[in-house]
């Protein structure tokens, strides 16, 4: 059985938790912080989430998981068959990692750690998520899932990604991705009508004291 290490509080965490309930893989749990012993015995990077295989391999960084899930265990596909419209969903999954996610993490010192943001990191951060937007608006269908009528990892990735956006957009940058696209709406409404994502959501809200009394005391 796979072991999905790390903690509820993670969307990358969660990205990996939705496809492996999604795909119907057994797996357990196992709770690990970063900037502790246990993950820098599982990860060089000690990034979270780490899987551990049946043959006991650790493998990190979310995209790898994934693509191992998808190759280890083709009966539920979250992907594609066709080349191309696999690559579509690839690019849509990267367009949420590099341009919403990531760029919206510059923000966290600022929200967990009032740290005072520069106006200037504000201009950069508000312009990528701009472009994250009109991407998808040319790129994603919302028909109703973002690659199609199919739910693929263009989704999970979608959903998850936009975690962070949502908590400093309307905090820090007056943005609000909602209004930005209106197709988000219906999207989301249908990716939160699941007992996957009840599940996934509800663990994270029963993680998110603990997580805050970790990093505020590391």
């Amino acid at each position: 059985m796979l072991t999905l290490h790390g903690f509820s509080y993670s969307n990358y965490y969660n990205m990996v938790k939705h496809a492996l309930m999604l795909k119907d893989i057994p797996f357990v749990e196992s709770k690990v912080y970063t900037s502790s012993p246990e993950l820098s015995a599982l990860s060089p990077v000690e990034k979270v989430p780490v899987v551990t295989t049946q043959s006991g391999e650790n493998l990190s960084e979310s995209s790898v998981i994934l693509d191992y899930l998808e190759d280890a265990y083709p009966e539920v596909p979250l992907y594609p068959s066709d080349p191309l419209a696999r690559a579509r969903v690839r690019r849509l999954m990267k367009i949420s990692e590099l341009y919403l996610d990531l760029p919206a993490r510059r923000l966290l010192p600022a929200l967990f750690g009032n740290v005072a943001v520069d106006e200037s990191l504000k201009d950069e951060v508000r312009a990528t998520f701009d472009k994250a937007i009109r991407s998808f608006a040319s790129l994603a269908s919302f028909s109703p899932y973002v690659a199609g009528d199919t739910l693929t990892l263009a989704d999970i990735y979608l959903r998850y990604a936009l975690v962070i956006p949502r908590m400093v957009g309307p905090r820090y940058l007056d943005w609000d991705v909602t209004a930005k696209l209106a197709a988000l709406s219906q999207w989301e409404a249908l990716m939160a009508d699941s007992d996957v994502s009840r599940k996934v959501e509800a663990d994270r809200l029963d993680n998110e004291a603990e997580f805050m009394a970790h990093i505020t005391g590391r």
